[in-house]
């Protein structure tokens, strides 16, 4: 019987042992280096990426050619050129504001021109060739435009010509606020008519005010036992309207000189007055009534302090827009 070499055994052994780990090691560097490349495949696809303390946007290869490469997009192309909405414009590439809407002004150069930043916002560096002076954001040093001097086009004498592909533009919020009237002259149904009509008007009510019982019919205000009269109450837009226009609309589509009702409608519920909602509704009104004194009309519009006003009947809400027809006894007549 042959007998095997044991230090061959051994030798063969610790050969195994060695590929054994080769093997593995090499198992462990495939795994981690498809685990590296999947996570740069997902920073790759990332929308911010963090630098630092400073977020960049990913560009495009034509923001990139303007924003890092300082190239310059053609004249008259750029989004921003004509747009002179209330806003403001921010660097494309980290987002920092640079200018805002009230210094942009049209040069007719073929880019967004502004006479002034925001503070702080833009860095400006002569040119190697010093010709010109570039401006860039001051905060991720991305490539703007230039600026120029002494063109006389506005009283600040600067012309910050920036890429419109070098920023965002971010739209003020419209502050969208209300305010209401209250007028008097003679059937509801016919001054609604007018106003519903009325630039700047969103919504109009007829009803009753001016008396002492609460929440009266209009069966209950006829038989004048509860001191009431016929009024409507607007609700308006002051960024399209006033409330002086809409006052002086009232004076001109009823008869603000009949002391006892207006036209066939004769009777304390149709007087002509204006239930003023504040001190300056009050001397707006006043005013106005001068302003036709002086042209000879003998105004019989009283002005009281506004009280609760009580929504009439369904029936009785915009009854022209409902039943079709004009009014009878009003028709707008300048005045003003």
């Amino acid at each position: 019987m042959n007998q095997s070499n044991p230090i061959n055994i051994n030798k063969l052994n610790t050969s195994r042992f060695f590929i054994v780990m080769i093997l593995l090691m090499n198992l462990g560097y495939n795994t981690q280096c498809q685990n590296a490349q999947k996570k740069s495949e997902v920073n790759s696809k990332t929308v911010i990426k963090q630098n630092g303390t400073m977020k960049l946007y990913p560009l495009t290869k034509e923001e990139t050619y303007v924003i890092v490469n300082k190239g310059t997009e053609r004249p008259y192309t750029g989004e921003y050129t004509d747009v002179f909405k209330k806003g403001t414009y921010l660097c494309k590439q980290c987002h920092s504001p640079l200018y805002k809407s009230d210094s942009k002004f049209h040069s007719g150069c073929g880019w967004p021109s502004f006479d002034d930043e925001i503070k702080g916002a833009v860095k400006k560096t002569l040119d190697a060739d010093g010709q010109r002076t570039e401006i860039t954001c001051a905060n991720c040093d991305g490539h703007l435009g230039h600026v120029f001097y002494g063109e006389g086009l506005t009283d600040k004498d600067t012309r910050h010509c920036v890429n419109s592909i070098s920023m965002i533009f971010e739209e003020d919020a419209v502050k969208t606020s209300t305010a209401k009237a209250i007028f008097a002259g003679g059937c509801f149904w016919g001054v609604e008519y007018y106003f519903q009509h009325a630039k700047g008007v969103i919504s109009t009510s007829v009803g009753y005010t001016g008396g002492f019982k609460k929440n009266p019919t209009y069966k209950e205000v006829c038989s004048h036992t509860t001191g009431h009269i016929e009024a409507m109450e607007v609700t308006y837009d002051p960024s399209q309207t006033s409330y002086e226009e809409l006052a002086k609309l009232f004076f001109e589509i009823h008869d603000p000189t009949q002391s006892n009702g207006q036209g066939n409608d004769i009777g304390p519920q149709y007087l002509s007055v204006i239930f003023y909602l504040d001190d300056n509704q009050k001397s707006i009104s006043e005013k106005l009534i001068s302003q036709l004194q002086l042209k000879g009309y003998k105004v019989a519009t009283q002005l009281k302090k506004a009280s609760k006003f009580w929504p009439a009947e369904d029936y009785h809400q915009q009854y022209y827009e409902k039943e079709g027809g004009v009014p009878y006894c009003h028709k707008r007549v300048s005045r003003f």
